[in-house]
C-alpha cells in the first residue's frame, strides 16, 4: 500500500484493547478507557492526530518528517501530532499509537 487512508487510520485506532470511537466538538476520536488518544481533526479525514508526549512527537517528526508534524499552535507544543496519511506507512502509525495509548491509559486522574 502506497499511503495509508482514514480507514486504516479507524481500523487501526480500533484494534487496540478497550478503544472505541466517539465524537468530540463534532470530529470523530478514539478513545482507550475513555481518554481521547487520536482523532481526525478536518471532516475531509485525510490528516489524522496522535496525542503523544513532546518527547515522543520530536522523536517521530525528526525520524519521519514526510508522516508527522506538531499541531500548530499550543496544542502541538504538548505533543498533538498530525499524521499526513498520504505518506504514512502503518506500521510506523501503530508504533505512534502505541504510544499515545500507553500515554492516555497511564494516567490516573
Amino acid at each position: 500500500m502506497w499511503h495509508m487512508t482514514a480507514a486504516d487510520f479507524r481500523k487501526l485506532a480500533l484494534s487496540f484493547p478497550d478503544t472505541v470511537e466517539a465524537s468530540h466538538m463534532g470530529h470523530p476520536d478514539f478513545r482507550a478507557h475513555g481518554k481521547i488518544f487520536a482523532t481526525f481533526p478536518k471532516p475531509d479525514e485525510k490528516v489524522g492526530m496522535i496525542k503523544l508526549t513532546p518527547e515522543q512527537q520530536a522523536m517521530f517528526v525528526k525520524d519521519e518528517p514526510d508522516m508527522f508534524e506538531p499541531v500548530p499552535g499550543g496544542w502541538g507544543r504538548g505533543g498533538a501530532t498530525l499524521v499526513k496519511l498520504k505518506a504514512a506507512k502503518i506500521t510506523i502509525v501503530r508504533r505512534a499509537m502505541q504510544q499515545a495509548v500507553a500515554n492516555v491509559t497511564a494516567k490516573k486522574k
